[in-house]
């Protein structure tokens, strides 16, 4: 059998779920009004669309997504951008919300957010079950990850990420590996992580993402929901019950492009966030938005081309170093080193630089901006300052960050909220 039909016969018999359910707290009020998977980025997209495209461009078309954290936006978002695929073809995307049929509660976690759609998964009929992580930036190739699993005999695949121990003590579960990668431990956000076998300074972090087999990850799922002690989480519960009796091993996450580095961002806090975005404006950044071998698809609105109008002295529209959206009007402004959603408009003698403005913000005339992240629908009256001074900042109720950051939403500016 060639490698690719190979291949093929794997991600064919493979359900994956991707859980996007989390609030993402650290973001604050970022996400008031939407789930993180929700959360907008890159200019165009959304997290969710990162997990998406990943399983679509591994081959995996069958895809269920958990929701329940304020999910309308996401629901919305998913239907729209990823209902087209054809159930008669073998292939499909579909909302999971909590639908208690096991139970009368909510999804409990992680765990339980897969053991409330047994049934669901059941009636696939998959040889492997892939449970992926909604709220992560990264792409990655996952037909090597199962391939990987099933050629180890593994019960339970969980992928990692070589990540500095400074980095991971309190942020991530962390992997305890032998020379063959199998795990013999598993701890839970440790003080201490435990270094790799190779490299003192680094510790195998978790992604929260893994392949089962099928009935085995059934079997624990049901011996979990027994346990009265139980969070009902992977990481916390599922893992360290296993690991001694049971084959569990971990895979290092590589670039799903052959010869890039492997790019993988959690996006949890305003800084990691607008770091992120910025990170799109190198003339080469890691990730590669532009790559038409590996695409990140979205729902995308029919809009106009941006435009700059104006060009005067001392009143000219232009944007340098920037990402500009569909439908943006740059009116005898400038932008500099800035992510710009669709619809953005930025009106004369105004200037926006390292910032990162999320759909339909109006910056009205003589506004200066920096270091902020604006949020959707956000109208910024005539001749406010941003992002200059903290204290400002703060006094006129917007969030700033640990790093300096400036977020302004539209309940901060007196303006309705509603769904994102």
């Amino acid at each position: 059998m060639s490698n690719v039909r190979y291949i093929s016969n794997l991600t064919r018999d493979t359900y994956a779920i991707i859980l996007a359910g989390g609030r993402g707290s650290r973001l604050y009020e970022l996400t008031d009004w939407r789930a993180k998977p929700a959360l907008y980025f890159g200019g165009k997209f959304r997290i969710i669309d990162f997990p998406l495209s990943n399983c679509i461009n591994s081959g995996i078309r069958r895809v269920g997504v958990v929701t329940q954290y304020k999910s309308h936006s996401l629901i919305r978002h998913v239907t729209r951008g990823w209902g087209h695929f054809k159930k008669e073809l073998g292939e499909s995307v579909e909302i999971l919300p909590a639908s208690q049929q096991t139970s009368g509660n909510w999804y409990q976690g992680t765990a339980d957010a897969v053991f409330q759609n047994i049934d669901i998964i059941r009636h696939e009929i998959p040889k492997y079950v892939m449970i992926l992580s909604g709220d992560h930036v990264y792409r990655m190739d996952y037909a090597g990850l199962l391939a990987a699993h099933a050629e180890s005999g593994a019960d339970m695949t969980v992928c990692c990420l070589e990540t500095p121990i400074a980095e991971a003590a309190g942020a991530f579960g962390v992997m305890e590996v032998d020379e063959n990668m199998r795990v013999v431990g598993f701890e839970e956000k440790p003080a201490h992580p435990k270094p790799t076998p190779n490299d003192p300074e680094k510790c195998l972090a978790s992604m929260g993402n893994y392949v089962f087999n099928t009935k085995f990850l059934f079997d624990q799922l049901k011996k979990d929901a027994k346990n009265e002690n139980s969070d009902r989480d992977f990481g916390k519960d599922i893992i360290p019950a296993i690991i001694e009796q049971f084959n569990v091993y971990a895979y290092p996450f590589t670039s799903a492009v052959p010869d890039e580095p492997a790019y993988w961002r959690d996006v949890g806090t305003l800084d990691s966030f607008f770091q992120a975005n910025m990170e799109l404006l190198s003339p080469t950044p890691q990730l590669n938005l532009y790559d038409a071998k590996w695409p990140i698809w979205t729902y995308q609105e029919q809009l106009p081309p941006a435009k700059f109008v104006f060009d005067d002295d001392d009143r000219r529209g232009m944007a340098v170093d920037s990402i500009v959206s569909g439908g943006c009007i740059i009116s005898g402004a400038k932008v500099k080193r800035s992510v710009l959603f669709d619809e953005v408009r930025v009106c004369s003698y105004s200037l926006v630089k390292d910032s990162v403005l999320l759909p339909d913000v109006v910056v009205l005339k003589n506004c200066k901006i920096q270091n902020a992240i604006i949020d959707r629908g956000c109208i910024i009256p005539e001749g406010m300052v941003i992002g200059y001074n903290q204290e400002h900042d703060r006094a006129r109720g917007f969030r700033v960050s640990e790093k300096g950051i400036t977020l302004v939403t539209r309940k901060m500016l007196g303006l309705a909220v509603g769904y994102e």
